[in-house]
């Protein structure tokens, strides 16, 4: 091991695995190893992991619990950093919120509920971290979390922090203006008073929707494409008749056709295979270009081309 290395293990609290393969840590299980994988402990932890990456020119990718992540089976040689295991604060006020953004979704969405927080009860079922919910802007049902978010805080890669106000970040769908060189550390929101009876009525009807409509039962790692304008990516990919698609062991759900899932032994490259097809298809069937809504790691410029 390199020597800075091993004495950045030895000062960190935190978890640190090297050479970590990233199917151990990704909801598709696929990926090769990651030269460091960290879980930091603190603050300090992370900017001891960041000041490092810096210093050796380390390329840092951020992730949650790695639900919307495809990593490639060559793996990534670089530092991937989450907070899923650590960063699990969260303290309720009133009608204040204030988490850590390692907090899982459906933990958030739980305690929201339990105080009669109305607004995220939509979000039942919705993987990964608060921190990956935020950049993403993830939303279902007419809601969106940054529409309850009041200022979070960040740190950039040289290990200094900042705290930003609502207004000062642009939300859009599945987007924000959140830079990829700044990881969320906390949060704090507002949200309105709703009764025991509504707010479970709406986070019945979101779950048992995800339930009926999406293939829960297989690995994947969500929607894979996001939806252009005035229609559902799903749908356009059923219209091509893709649906039920295979290579290898990777799959166009026959559930619902924006999940791309693995029967248990897909490559990175089957996964991308099916993406390039899809591309392919609707832009020539409906001269539509599907935007990606994972995130992919590792992979070479142009390999999701269609």
């Amino acid at each position: 091991m390199d020597s800075d290395f091993k004495k950045l293990e030895e000062k960190l609290t935190g978890k640190s695995l090297w050479n970590e393969p990233m199917k151990r840590h990704t909801s598709y299980g696929i990926g090769g190893p990651a030269l460091g994988l960290f879980y930091p402990a603190d603050e300090k932890d992370l900017s001891d992991i960041l000041v490092l990456s810096q210093e050796k020119s380390i390329p840092v990718f951020f992730t949650g619990s790695g639900s919307n992540l495809l990593v490639s089976d060559d793996g990534f040689d670089g530092f991937i950093i989450s907070l899923a295991k650590t960063f699990k604060t969260l303290e309720i006020d009133g009608e204040n919120l204030y988490a850590e953004c390692g907090v899982m979704m459906g933990h958030f969405v739980k305690k929201c509920a339990g105080a009669q927080l109305k607004g995220v009860e939509s979000l039942i079922g919705v993987p990964g971290t608060l921190g990956g919910a935020i950049k993403m802007n993830a939303g279902a049902y007419g809601r969106e979390i940054s529409n309850f978010l009041t200022d979070l805080k960040v740190m950039n890669l040289s290990g200094n922090v900042k705290r930003l106000r609502r207004d000062e970040i642009e939300f859009d769908y599945r987007h924000s203006s959140l830079q990829d060189d700044e990881i969320v550390i906390s949060a704090r929101f507002k949200f309105n008073k709703g009764t025991a009876e509504e707010i479970h009525n709406l986070k019945s009807k979101a779950s048992q929707s995800r339930k009926m409509t999406q293939p829960l039962r297989f690995r994947s790692a969500g929607s894979v494409f996001k939806n252009p304008p005035e229609i559902a990516a799903g749908q356009l990919i059923d219209q091509a008749g893709l649906k039920g698609t295979r290579v290898g062991d990777a799959e166009i759900s026959e559930k619902h056709a924006n999940f791309f899932v693995n029967h248990g032994d897909a490559s990175s490259e089957d996964v991308a295979e099916l993406i390039r097809l899809t591309r392919r298809t609707v832009k020539e069937q409906f001269n539509i270009k599907l935007e990606l809504e994972i995130k992919t790691l590792g992979f070479s410029k142009g390999a999701f081309n269609a």
